[in-house]
């Protein structure tokens, strides 16, 4: 699991003649965006719009806030205190099966990241060696499910392996032989740390062993907002940041670390370097069928107690 912000004003001499009433209208209007967690690399495109200005294009003046908790960006939004939320589509149905009134409205990074890891030299070249052996986990239920439907793709059933909550300890809980391997890696952040540390990770990812696939990084709108104009021009501006990312990206991460100093590392760099690929192309655009399949597979799990329609879980903004 796993976050910041800006713009560019500049009125060279607006006179002082201007009118109170014509000088608010050209305000830009604040927007507050909740990061999913820390800021990091993930979150490219949201840092690249912010350096060329294309929020302030937009007449905004957007707010990037990473949280102190998690588990508090879609809960806030759905308290109407943020414009956006970043969250998962994973843990988008159980939102909207507990019952708060929000929608995915944009996809930041289309691709899976996590992963199922072990350590070189343990005897683990494929899922079936993981029989009898122990597997950590950090989130109850979703990660289960998964680590479940993993090893039925090759005969095993979670009987085969004993679980260990091992809360977000993940690297440490492989490093000290805790576990035997664990689930919820990114293959764009821990599995590069488990490299650079020599350590060789063994990487199995889910989509290859019978989870579909899904978005990693989606932003959440409060359902009762979802006809806010600013919407769409944030998206619009996201989509700028992707591009120039895309085409710029040294350029961007030199501005980035510049930010966000305690990034400038080894790792941070690597993991940036990793992530190109996997940012959506279109922010905007909704892939229906990816939805609608991830919510038959949490209903067919037993993680939802409802399978609703896709405009439940997610929706496409126009401009």
């Amino acid at each position: 699991m796993r976050l910041h912000r800006r713009t560019l004003l500049s009125a060279a001499t607006a006179s002082a003649a201007l009118a109170g009433p014509l000088a608010r209208a050209a305000m830009p209007q604040k927007f507050t965006v909740l990061l999913d967690w820390f800021v990091n690399p993930d979150h490219g495109p949201l840092f690249a719009a912010k350096y060329i200005g294309a929020y302030a294009r937009a007449g905004l003046d957007v707010a990037l806030i990473a949280p102190t908790d998690p588990d508090l960006p879609p809960r806030l939004l759905a308290a109407g205190k943020a414009d956006v939320a970043l969250s998962y589509q994973t843990q988008l149905y159980l939102l909207v099966d507990q019952g708060l009134p929000v929608r995915r409205i944009g996809t930041l990074i289309d691709k899976p990241l996590n992963t199922l890891t072990a350590l070189g030299g343990r005897g683990i070249t494929t899922l079936h060696d993981l029989k009898g052996k122990k597997i950590g986990y950090s989130i109850a239920g979703v990660e289960e499910v998964l680590i479940g439907t993993m090893l039925k793709s090759v005969g095993l059933a979670l009987s085969d392996v004993t679980l260990v909550n091992v809360n977000f300890n993940l690297v440490s809980a492989l490093q000290s032989h805790a576990v035997d391997a664990v689930i919820g890696t990114y293959r764009t952040y821990e599995d590069i740390q488990l490299a650079q540390a020599g350590l060789n990770p063994v990487i199995f990812l889910p989509e290859d062993y019978g989870v579909p696939p899904s978005d990693e990084l989606i932003m959440l709108a409060n359902l009762k907002a979802l006809d806010n104009p600013a919407l769409p021009k944030f998206i619009a501006a996201v989509k700028e940041g992707a591009d120039y990312l895309a085409l710029h990206g040294d350029a961007v991460l030199a501005q980035f670390l510049k930010d966000n100093p305690s990034l400038n590392d080894r790792l941070d760099i690597a993991s940036w370097h990793a992530l190109p690929g996997a940012f959506a192309a279109d922010p905007a655009k909704l892939d229906a069928a990816r939805y609608t399949r991830y919510r038959d597979f949490m209903f067919a799990a037993g993680l939802i107690k409802k399978s609703l329609p896709l405009d439940t879980y997610a929706v496409e903004i126009k401009a």
